[in-house]
């Protein structure tokens, strides 16, 4: 592994430290792109606009839909997404429409086995069979081009909030919010779905107000509905802009005062987490997979009940639901993450290169993890990675649905866009994003996939790519070696493209024991002061001086707060 110091211009630390920022968070602004305190403003008055020159193109169309609908009492269904951020969106979605004064809302959420990813045409008729006049997608639709048709078609209303890229046809909806949509010259491109709903709502309620439903000082206030659109924008991995700080960090505060829903507290508890302390990364890695584990092995209705029940009892009962499933998730990812591993080193040997694309199948392989074994296999390997499993859906079990994960410099939806120009047929659907995307293919055409995204691969990966970097910020001054800072920096908003503080230097190794016989325990020597690290997932010993990069954790024994070391990796 190669370690890469990120750039910190000294004019920005200096005009940081004037405004009174702390030297240390200085460097890491710095180092991130912020130039000015002023960027760091989190309070809502700060968010981008949501209409105006550069405003989210559809969106006044979107308001004046759902307000006349509203005002005609007509009713309204939700078509969410089954993971994370598509029923967070939903939770948004019903809970917003409601305190605005929708009087019929409801919401379907296709399940990943039986209908696949998106509105189809027979989830439209779905939605037309409960008797809705509007479909609402939220995470989902701008690809949905037959489903919306089919909508239409069948008399419904359709308005497509999403935040994935779009294809070369749009569908023709009543009204598209997109921020990638063509020509919608909203800055922040990474909204996250749950974030487009917000947005959509913020801009309801000023077209209530316009037409006398609601005063300035009487509107309900839509802020409550942000520690959700903080867990949906990070459990999503979307680029953390300045725009989704803010989100994040708005959520965040009210999290910790216990402003949330009764199902956020109730998944917290189970997760074994303190709402108080909350930070992004209890988002991402406790709450959110708590969420996804429902999408992934049962019924994303549960999810959305979670997230939108006020009964705390239902919601502590729900909660331990979905960490069950969560746990039965890890059982099911570890034994395929072993077989994919044993699989994937079959490829090649081991004292070779891994191909510059991995491709890995199995027939006892469960289609609603393979995104997060692909992930862990692209971890290990540093390559785009797609896993694949048998569909279950009924009569399909002739067909693979697999998911991709990729490394920077590769953009998995254009290398899947290319590889169906290339192969017509071979891909059945597929979708996604730069870094992480999906597709459906015949189980007779997966040589033919797996051939042509080498060849793709080849084409666009060089070995300065391809080589494993990790960006840092250097070392880490033995002043800044303090718990209170520590917890400092865990509560500010890191996360993708605003990534968790790193640091590396050489460190004296003291003393290594395996713990769990999967992490290794150390004692380090910084600065001539002991601390105690751990390397999670690591078994292999270190020499006695290591380059290594880490985070800091303050961690807390009996009462004493110390720091510790986390140790993310070691250069060559």
């Amino acid at each position: 592994m190669q370690f890469i110091a990120r750039d910190m211009p000294p004019r920005s630390i200096w005009a940081l430290e004037q405004a009174g920022v702390h030297p240390l968070l200085a460097r890491l602004y710095a180092a991130r792109g912020i130039q000015e305190a002023a960027t760091l403003d989190a309070s809502l008055a700060q968010l981008l606009p949501p209409t105006g020159p550069n405003g989210l193109k559809g969106i006044e169309t979107a308001a004046v839909l759902l307000a006349d609908a509203m005002a005609a009492n007509k009713k309204l269904c939700i078509v969410a997404d089954y993971d994370c951020d598509g029923a967070t969106a939903c939770a948004v979605a019903l809970r917003g429409l409601r305190l605005l004064g929708a009087k019929q809302v409801s919401y379907i959420v296709p399940d990943r086995v039986v209908d696949g990813y998106g509105l189809t045409p027979p989830i439209a008729e779905r939605v037309k069979a409960s008797g809705a006049d509007v479909l609402i997608t939220v995470d989902n639709g701008i690809a949905s081009v037959e489903g919306v048709a089919t909508a239409r078609k069948l008399g419904l209303q359709v308005l497509v909030t999403d935040h994935h890229l779009p294809a070369a046809v749009l569908p023709e909806a009543d009204a598209i919010v997109n921020p990638n949509q063509p020509d919608c010259t909203f800055e922040s491109k990474s909204l996250a779905g749950v974030g487009v709903m917000f947005y959509v709502l913020l801009v309801l309620r000023a077209e209530l107000r316009k037409r006398g439903v609601f005063t300035a000082e009487l509107q309900p206030k839509l802020d409550t509905l942000l520690p959700l659109v903080a867990l949906g924008t990070v459990a999503d991995v979307v680029k953390l802009d300045a725009n989704n700080r803010r989100l994040v960090a708005q959520g965040l505060a009210r999290v910790r005062k216990g402003q949330m829903p009764a199902g956020m507290v109730a998944l917290f508890a189970a997760a074994g987490r303190q709402s108080e302390k909350c930070t992004s990364q209890d988002f991402g890695f406790a709450v959110g997979p708590r969420i996804n584990a429902a999408g992934r092995l049962s019924d994303m209705t549960l999810g959305i009940e979670c997230l939108t029940t006020d009964d705390v009892g239902r919601a502590t009962e729900l909660a331990t639901q979905l960490d069950r499933i969560n746990r039965e998730r890890r059982e099911i990812e570890g034994d395929m993450r072993q077989q994919a591993l044993e699989l994937a080193q079959e490829m090649f040997d081991p004292e070779e290169e891994p191909p510059s694309a991995l491709c890995v199948f199995d027939p006892d392989f469960h289609e609603g993890v393979v995104g997060i074994v692909a992930a862990k296999l692209k971890d290990l390997h540093h390559r785009p990675t797609f896993v694949f499993a048998p569909s279950q859906a009924a009569g399909k079990g002739h067909e693979l649905k697999g998911s991709g994960r990729s490394i920077p410099g590769f953009h998995l939806r254009d290398a899947l866009d290319l590889v169906a120009k290339r192969h017509p047929g071979v891909l059945l659907r597929f979708g996604g994003h730069a870094m992480a995307a999906g597709c459906t293919l015949e189980e007779d055409n997966l040589a033919t996939f797996e051939e042509a995204l080498q060849q793709v691969a080849q084409e666009w990966l060089d070995e300065a790519t391809l080589q494993r970097r990790l960006e840092t910020d250097g070392p880490l001054l033995p002043e800044y070696r303090r718990p209170e800072l520590a917890d400092t920096l865990a509560r500010e908003v890191w996360g993708q493209g605003f990534a968790p503080p790193t640091f590396s230097e050489k460190i004296e190794v003291l003393g290594q024991r395996l713990v769990g016989e999967k992490h290794l325990a150390l004692k380090l020597r910084h600065h001539g002061e002991p601390v105690d690290g751990i390397w999670f997932g690591r078994v292999d010993p270190l020499p006695a001086i290591a380059h290594l990069a880490f985070r800091l954790e303050a961690d807390e024994w009996q009462g004493n707060k110390r720091v510790r070391f986390v140790v993310e990796g070691m250069a060559d």
